[in-house]
C-alpha cells in the first residue's frame, strides 16, 4: 500500500498526465459539438499541461509543494481556452492546499483536490452541471470520502476518484442539453480523467513520462527554438491562389515545384487551386503558376526573420513598459488585415490568435506588460479566450480591464469608444453598449460530418452561424448568404461590414456585400479584407 507521494513522484504524475493528453487530443477533440475548426478542449488542455510538464523538467522538487506550485504556475501561463483555464483554476487550488507539505497523503491530496474543485467553480461567472467542473467535482467528493471512511491507500483514493468522475462523465449527456442533443460526453471531463488516469498509472509504474519529452502538438515556439536559421534549407513560407483560365492538369507544376522547394501542398477545385511550398525562389513558383490561370492572392513570408522574431521573443526579459499615457489596447484577432485595422482604432498591441490557435494567458500578459499604458483595456474577440484573459489580471503590476467582446467586430466597435478623457467607468459603460449592438454572423467550413441540432452536417459544407448559434450548413453559398439574410431581418441593422478572409478574394466579398445590399437596399454595406484564417466572413450588423 503507498500511503504517500513526495515532489518526484507528483512531478511524474504530471508529465505522465503531458504524455497521456498528447495521445489522446484527437479523440478528446472528436467531442466538442459544433463541428466548426476552432481551439478545441483536447488541443487546449494539452498545450496547457505541456506547459507545466516543460517546467517540471527544469529541476528536481524536494517537497509536494514545491513541485505543486511548479505545476500551478506553468499551467496558469499556458492556459488557452475556457478548458485550459479550469484545468489551471483545479490545480491552483490543489497547490494552494497543499503549500509546505513535504509528503502528501491520500486524506491531504484528496481535500487539496476538493479545494482545486471551490477554485474553478468561484471563478467561473456560470458554472454549468455537466461539464469538466461536475467531472472535477464528483471526484473529488469521492476521494474525500474514502479518506473520511479511514482510506490512506493513496492509490486506492486515485482509483475511487476516477470511477465516480468515470460515471459523472457518462451523465454528462444527460445534465447538459448540448451534449444530449449531440450524443456525446463532455470534452473537458474527458480530459480531466485522462489526467487523473495518467497521474495513477505513474504511480502504479504503469506509464513513463518519457515519450512526452517535445513540446505539444501546435507549440511552434518551442520547435523554433531549438535549431538554427542555418538548418531552414528553403525560406520562404509560399501561399497563393490561381484562378484557372485554362484546363489543364496541375501534375506538371507540381512536378516543377517539388524542383524547387519542399512542403508543398496543393488543394483544387473545378474554379481554382491554392498552393503551399517552401522555397528560396517564390518569384519562379509564381510565375509558372500563372501559366494556368490568374493570380488571387499571395503571401510570402520569410522563415528565417520568424524564426530569429521568435527566439528573440523567447528570450526577452519581460518588463513593464513605463507608463505613457492613461489608457492602453490589447487585442486578440488573426489576419494582418483584422490587425491593421485594430491598430488604426486605436489598439496598442496585436495578440495573434482566436479560432484555432487560442493564445495562453502568457501570450496576453506579455503584450499588456508592453503597453505603455496605466489601464489596459483586453479585447479578446472570442468567448473561449476571455477566461485566459481575465488570468492576467493578478499577474502585473498594470491595471487590466477584460471587456468581455466575443467576436472581431464587436471588438472594433468597443475600441471605438475608448475616450482618453473620459472616466474608466465611463469607458466601460460605452464599450459594453457598443458591444452590445453589433451582431456577427460567421461563414465557415464543417470540419468533420456531425449531428447537431436536428441537422445533419457533413464535413466540408460552409457553416453559417449568427452570434455564435448555427443557422445551417449548405452546399450552396447562394443559398447561405439566403438564410443568413433572413437571420439578419429579425435586428433590423441598417449598418454592414463584411469582413474576408484571406481564402476569399475581393471580387467573391463584393458580390456577398452586393446579395446584403439587394436584401437590405436602405442599409450601408461595406467590405473590408480581414485576411483571417477558418472563417470565409465575418459580417458585422448594427
Amino acid at each position: 500500500m503507498r500511503e504517500y507521494i513526495d515532489g518526484a513522484d507528483f512531478k511524474q504524475m504530471i508529465l505522465c498526465a503531458d504524455a497521456a493528453l498528447r495521445a489522446n487530443t484527437q479523440s478528446i477533440n472528436d467531442l466538442n459539438v459544433f463541428p466548426v475548426p476552432d481551439g478545441d478542449t483536447g488541443t487546449n488542455m494539452g498545450l496547457t499541461v505541456n506547459n507545466a510538464a516543460q517546467e517540471l523538467r527544469k529541476k528536481e522538487f524536494a517537497s509536494v509543494s514545491e513541485a505543486a506550485d511548479c505545476v500551478a504556475s506553468g499551467l496558469l501561463r499556458g492556459a488557452r481556452g475556457n478548458s485550459g483555464v479550469i484545468t489551471s483554476l483545479l490545480f491552483r487550488g490543489l497547490s494552494k492546499r497543499l503549500k509546505g507539505v513535504t509528503q502528501a497523503g491520500a486524506r491531504e491530496f484528496a481535500n487539496a483536490m476538493s479545494e482545486g474543485v471551490d477554485s474553478a467553480y468561484k471563478a467561473v461567472m456560470k458554472p454549468a452541471e455537466g461539464t469538466i467542473l461536475t467531472v472535477s467535482r464528483l471526484a473529488a467528493e469521492a476521494a474525500v470520502d474514502y479518506t473520511k471512511a479511514g482510506g490512506a491507500d493513496f492509490e486506492k483514493m486515485l482509483e475511487v476518484s476516477i470511477e465516480a468522475g468515470k460515471d459523472a462523465l457518462d451523465d454528462s449527456i444527460n445534465l447538459n442539453p448540448v451534449l444530449k442533443k449531440a450524443g456525446v460526453v463532455d470534452a473537458g471531463g474527458m480530459g480531466y480523467l485522462v489526467i487523473y488516469e495518467a497521474m495513477l498509472a505513474s504511480l502504479r509504474g504503469e506509464a513513463a513520462p518519457e515519450a512526452a519529452s517535445g513540446p505539444a502538438a501546435g507549440d511552434e515556439s518551442s520547435v523554433f527554438e531549438k535549431f538554427d536559421t542555418a538548418d531552414i534549407t528553403f525560406a520562404y513560407d509560399t501561399v497563393f491562389i490561381v484562378r484557372k483560365t485554362v484546363e489543364k492538369s496541375l501534375e506538371t507544376l507540381r512536378a516543377f515545384l517539388d524542383s524547387i522547394g519542399d512542403s508543398l501542398v496543393i488543394g483544387e477545385d473545378d474554379e481554382r487551386f491554392k498552393v503551399h511550398v517552401h522555397t528560396n525562389i517564390p518569384g519562379d513558383a509564381l510565375t509558372e503558376a500563372q501559366k494556368y490561370g490568374t493570380l488571387e492572392t499571395a503571401k510570402i513570408e520569410n522563415m528565417r526573420t520568424q524564426h530569429d522574431e521568435l527566439v528573440e521573443k523567447a528570450a526577452a526579459v519581460q518588463t513593464l513598459a513605463a507608463p505613457e499615457k492613461e489608457y492602453g489596447a490589447v487585442a486578440v484577432c488573426a489576419g494582418k488585415g483584422m490587425a491593421d485595422l485594430f491598430r488604426e482604432v486605436g489598439a496598442d498591441s496585436i495578440v495573434t490568435g482566436g479560432q484555432t490557435m487560442n493564445p495562453s494567458t502568457d501570450d496576453i500578459l506579455k503584450e499588456i506588460n508592453r503597453t505603455p499604458a496605466r489601464t489596459v483595456f483586453v479585447f479578446p474577440n472570442n468567448k473561449n479566450i476571455i477566461m485566459a484573459a481575465e488570468q492576467c489580471v493578478p499577474l502585473t503590476d498594470k491595471e487590466v480591464v477584460v471587456i468581455p467582446t466575443k467576436s472581431v467586430p464587436q471588438g472594433i466597435s468597443a475600441l471605438l469608444c475608448l475616450e482618453p478623457e473620459e472616466s474608466e467607468e465611463s469607458v466601460i459603460e460605452a464599450m459594453s453598449e457598443a458591444m452590445d449592438r453589433v451582431h456577427t454572423a460567421q461563414v465557415t467550413y464543417a470540419a468533420r460530418d456531425s449531428e447537431f441540432d436536428g441537422q445533419d452536417i457533413h464535413a466540408g459544407e460552409y457553416l453559417a452561424l449568427l452570434d455564435g448559434a448555427l443557422i445551417g450548413s449548405y452546399t450552396d453559398q447562394s443559398a447561405m448568404l439566403e438564410a443568413l439574410c433572413a437571420a439578419f431581418d429579425a435586428h433590423s441593422p441598417d449598418i454592414f461590414t463584411v469582413y474576408y478572409g484571406e481564402d476569399v478574394t475581393q471580387e467573391d466579398a463584393q458580390k456577398t456585400a452586393d446579395r446584403i445590399s439587394a436584401h437590405f437596399p436602405d442599409a450601408e454595406v461595406s467590405v473590408v479584407n480581414g485576411g483571417q484564417p477558418v472563417y470565409y466572413y465575418m459580417i458585422s450588423a448594427e
